[in-house]
């Protein structure tokens, strides 16, 4: 069966570019400047300082965020439940075990949760990357424009 750029329902899928600005709302992020990662299976957020602990009985991890790339003076804490750890094998080829954190992603017009492994990528050229199972079914990319969805709109 040929596969088209067309939602299980037959509606056609919106475009977005190979970067995009995301809203992360329940992260307190509302607005992060993000690489579509077709060849990445799982979204990775910037993080450090992560600290794991228990909110009600339940496993939790507490992190920080530079939001905004080449900037590390601006910092948002967040303190989010750990739905699992996924070991992730990087560019590097050295494969790590990754904490994993579920969340509301904004994205244009869309809002859906995604999974998200957290690790530090202060180095890196973008906070995050948005892997291919977040963008599934959502969003077919065109690899030669950016920022499609525009600015995020303020909620």
């Amino acid at each position: 069966m040929k596969k088209t750029g067309r939602k299980r329902d037959s509606r056609p899928l919106p475009v977005i570019g190979w970067r995009e600005h995301l809203r992360l709302p329940d992260l307190g992020i509302e607005r992060l400047k993000v690489k579509i990662d077709t060849g990445a299976r799982t979204s990775a957020l910037h993080a450090f300082d992560l600290e794991r602990l228990e909110i009600e009985g339940r496993p939790a991890v507490r992190f920080r965020v530079h939001p905004l790339q080449r900037d590390t003076a601006t910092t948002i804490e967040v303190t989010a439940a750990l739905v699992g750890e996924r070991w992730v094998k990087p560019s590097s080829g050295l494969a790590a075990k990754r904490p994993v954190i579920r969340t509301r992603a904004i994205l244009g017009r869309l809002a859906w949760p995604i999974d998200v492994t957290l690790v530090n990528r202060d180095v890196m050229g973008f906070r995050m990357l948005l892997g291919r199972r977040a963008i599934r079914h959502r969003f077919l990319v065109d690899p030669g424009r950016s920022f499609l969805c525009g600015e995020p709109e303020a909620r």
